[in-house]
């Protein structure tokens, strides 16, 4: 049973059924976010192939120019308490082409539990007549607490008002991330220092804490010309981390006259996601996609939606050439 389900099932329907506190709910979130238990910590981006940076700091610079995004995500729309993650990032390269930087902040909220972080990335690149290999290190901090959400009859609560401990933590993440006009390959892991975010301590003095895991990403993919005006590129993302199980993401999309891509994609959880992203301009576009999932989640939710903007500035007045990812 997950999170939402559980708060769910035990919020009080009347007002002398007290005996399902806000204690009770606190209790449960930490049990669920304990070490033991908490598995994958990391917000879930559909889009993927076109925000990397959120994933693998080795990214930053790789479309050779300045390049902002903005990324609003809505997970299980009608289920209370659902995810709502926003991203943004700006990432470009230097004056010394083996160099480039970045920034990145994200806020990612779950019922009653919203994580915050913001991380600058800097990039090596080695380059090779045909491609670069990029060795990205992001370092920052992150923040988790407790804000709206929880049904609390008693406002004074002790144990919701005072026995709560939230911190700001810093935090890394490290990628590598190979790259040509076609292709892409990258190996990355974040939340290396597995750092303590919020800690509660409940009547016997007992103290329950959160624990940033570090998660392992690999992703790769690549674009094939079909025509004068079409372009098919597939794409993996694998992710890792301890107490869950794998999950892959595998998409195929294509590239319509270089103006729309259109493409769908298949998630281990039992998801399937549509997607589109359209080049109103030669720097500005706009992507959406929407998931539908196949699980015992299908009949409380109506799916999960995902637009993202993204935005193009060339300082340098650099020569481009197309950009498939």
């Amino acid at each position: 049973m997950n999170l939402f389900s559980y708060l769910k099932l035990q919020s009080p329907t009347k007002k002398n059924s007290k005996l399902s506190t806000m204690k009770n709910l606190l209790t449960a979130l930490f049990i669920l976010l304990a070490t033991t238990l908490f598995a994958q910590q990391d917000a879930l981006f559909s889009q993927y192939m076109f925000n990397k940076l959120a994933v693998n700091p080795g990214y930053a610079g790789s479309r050779e120019i300045l390049s902002t995004d903005l990324l609003y995500r809505y997970q299980w729309v009608n289920i209370e308490g659902a995810p709502k993650t926003i991203s943004a990032s700006i990432h470009s390269p230097l004056v010394n082409p083996h160099l480039a930087m970045g920034f990145n902040v994200e806020n990612d909220q779950i019922g009653p539990l919203s994580n915050t972080s913001a991380m600058a990335t800097f990039a090596y690149r080695i380059i090779f007549p045909k491609g670069k290999l990029s060795f990205g290190l992001q370092a920052g901090a992150k923040s988790s607490d407790l804000v709206h959400g929880l049904n609390a009859y008693d406002k004074t609560d002790p144990f919701l008002t005072n026995q709560v401990t939230k911190k700001i933590v810093p935090d890394a993440n490290f990628g590598v991330y190979y790259y040509t006009t076609n292709f892409f390959a990258g190996l990355s892991s974040r939340q290396l220092l597995q750092n303590q975010t919020m800690m509660v301590k409940d009547d016997a003095g007992n103290t329950q804490f959160t624990k940033l895991l570090t998660h392992f990403y690999a992703m790769t993919g690549a674009a094939f010309p079909l025509g004068e005006n079409v372009v098919f590129r597939p794409s993996m993302l694998a992710k890792f981390v301890k107490n869950a199980p794998p999950q892959l993401d595998l998409n195929a999309s294509f590239l319509f006259a270089n103006t729309i891509w259109v493409g769908a994609s298949y998630r281990t959880e039992k998801a399937i996601s549509l997607m589109t992203e359209v080049n109103i301009a030669q720097n500005f576009r706009v992507g959406y996609s929407y998931d539908m999932w196949m699980n015992e989640l299908k009949v409380n939710n109506k799916g999960s939606h995902e637009i993202r903007l993204s935005f193009d500035i060339n300082v340098a007045k650099r020569i481009l050439t197309p950009r498939y990812f």
